[in-house]
C-alpha cells in the first residue's frame, strides 16, 4: 500500500470518528427520553427499519449464493440493515404534516441502534465473503470509531450544545466530504482489483430495478401497518418517511469499517446510493402532495 493510500485511509479513520462523536453532541438525551411515550410508532418504525427491510431481502440468499450476483446480493442486503437518515427524514416529515418530534427521536435512536444491528446483520455473512478478514480488528473499530464516540458526544452534549447548535451546518458539510473521501476509496479498490470490468450494464440496470422494487414494498408496507394499528395522520406520515429511508452517511462510515480491506466494497455500496437518490427524489414529491392535500 503506497503512503497516499495510508494517509488517505487514516484520514477517513479520523474522519468516521469525528462523525460520530458529532452525532451524539447532536443527540439531546432529555428530549430523547420524552420522545419514548408513542412506543407503538416507535416500535413499528425500528422493526421496519430493522427487521422488515433485512428479512425482505434474506430469502433471495440462497438463490444467489456462489453465483455471480451474489456480490449485488451483499449491497443489497447492507442496504436493508442499514438504520434510517436524520435529517431528509425530518425535513419530510415537516412538510407532509407528519409527526415531527416522533421522526427526530426515531431518526436519532435509528442511529443509536444501527450501531449493533448494522454490523450483526452483515456478520452473518462477512466471513464467507473474505476469509481475510479479522472480525477482531472489525470489532475493535466498531468500539473505537464509532461507539465511544457516540457515547463521548452524549456526555459532552450538556456541556458544548449552544456550541454544536452554531455550527450544525459545518458538521453536515464535514459528513459530505468524509462520504466522498470513503466513496472515492471504495470505488478506487474495487477498480483496482478489477470488480467493475465484469458487471455489465444490464446487472446495473438490473440492480436499480431491485432498488427501486424494494423501495416501494417497504413504503406499501408501512401504509399498511399504520391503517391496521389505526394511527393518525402525523403518525402514519411519520412511519412512512422515516420507515422507509436510510442513511448513506451511516452506509458510507459503515461500509469504511467493516469492508475497509474488501476489494468489493465498491460494488456493496452501490445500492444504497442509488436508493438514497431515488428516496430523496420520490419522497420530496409525495411530502409535497401531502402538503397539498392538507390545505385542501
Amino acid at each position: 500500500m503506497t503512503e497516499t493510500s495510508l494517509n488517505l485511509s487514516l484520514i477517513i479513520d479520523i474522519g468516521v470518528t469525528l462523525i460520530f462523536l458529532f452525532y451524539g453532541l447532536k443527540l439531546d438525551p432529555v428530549k430523547l427520553r420524552a420522545g419514548m411515550r408513542n412506543w407503538k410508532m416507535h416500535l413499528a418504525i425500528q422493526l421496519t427499519t430493522f427487521v422488515v427491510f433485512p428479512m425482505l431481502v434474506l430469502p433471495f440468499y440462497p438463490l444467489l449464493q456462489n453465483t455471480s450476483l451474489e456480490i449485488f446480493w451483499m449491497g443489497m442486503f447492507f442496504l436493508a440493515a442499514l438504520p434510517s437518515t436524520v435529517s431528509s427524514s425530518v425535513v419530510m416529515v415537516s412538510i407532509a404534516g407528519g409527526n415531527i418530534p416522533g421522526a427526530i427521536f426515531n431518526a436519532s435512536i435509528s442511529g443509536i441502534i444501527g450501531i449493533i444491528m448494522t454490523p450483526f446483520w452483515m456478520g452473518l455473512f462477512l466471513s464467507a465473503q473474505s476469509a481475510d478478514l479479522d472480525f477482531s480488528h472489525v470489532l475493535l473499530q466498531l468500539i473505537t470509531q464509532i461507539i465511544l464516540p457516540v457515547v463521548a458526544g452524549l456526555i459532552l452534549h450538556k456541556f458544548l450544545a449552544r456550541w454544536t447548535d452554531r455550527h450544525i451546518y459545518k458538521f453536515a458539510t464535514f459528513d459530505k466530504i468524509i462520504i466522498l473521501l470513503i466513496v472515492y476509496e471504495s470505488f478506487s479498490k474495487s477498480f483496482m482489483a478489477g470488480i467493475f470490468s465484469s458487471v455489465s450494464w444490464i446487472a446495473l440496470a438490473g440492480l436499480s430495478v431491485a432498488v427501486v422494487i424494494l423501495f416501494f414494498i417497504i413504503m406499501n408496507f408501512t401504509r399498511l401497518l399504520a391503517g391496521v394499528l389505526n394511527f393518525s395522520r402525523e403518525d402514519r406520515i411519520t412511519l412512512q418517511f422515516a420507515g422507509t429511508k436510510k442513511s448513506l452517511v451511516h452506509g458510507s462510515v459503515f461500509a469504511s469499517v467493516l469492508f475497509g480491506t474488501i476489494s468489493t466494497a465498491g460494488i456493496w455500496l452501490l445500492p444504497i446510493m442509488i436508493y438514497h437518490s431515488f428516496q430523496l427524489f420520490y419522497i420530496s414529491i409525495a411530502a409535497r402532495r401531502m402538503q397539498m392535500d392538507e390545505t385542501l
